[in-house]
């Protein structure tokens, strides 16, 4: 009788590891996407949590300083300064829509918004590419050439 228990006992722990490590998997694989003015005014709940937010890089603030890039996004007049480690891709750009992931700096506020970014994704719309048709076609070409 007491090993018919050890061994429901071991399935049971099984099952209870396996649920673990399915919820923690998908918890920490899915980035929410916030547009900037949303995640500013998001700000309280998403803590310094990671996720994704989206705006367009604004003309004259792209800088190197300190081995990152830095630079602010806009999306409906709400501005977020940026700090990127890491190498931009070669499309990145003042004036086009990108996509970062990361987090709030933990000293950000709502007043100064500040995301630190370890990823760029570049967002090429059909007005993008309307209006900057050689970009993505050199781009797509240049990393057949590299392959």
């Amino acid at each position: 009788m007491s090993s018919r228990y050890r061994t429901f006992g071991a399935i049971g722990l099984i099952v209870v590891a396996l649920g673990f490590l399915l919820v923690k998997g998908l918890g920490s694989a899915t980035l929410y996407f916030r547009e900037a003015d949303e995640a500013v005014a998001q700000m309280d709940s998403l803590g310094t949590k990671r996720f994704r937010v989206e705006g367009i890089v604004v003309d004259g603030t792209v800088a190197e300083k300190n081995g990152a890039v830095t630079f602010m996004i806009e999306q409906n007049a709400q501005r977020i300064a940026i700090t990127h480690r890491g190498d931009p891709p070669e499309l990145f750009q003042p004036n086009i829509p990108v996509v970062l992931e990361g987090r709030f700096d933990a000293a950000s506020t709502k007043a100064a918004p500040h995301f630190d970014s370890d990823r760029i994704m570049i967002k090429h719309t059909n007005q993008y590419q309307q209006k900057n048709p050689t970009r993505v076609t050199k781009y797509v070409g240049q990393q057949a050439a590299d392959a």
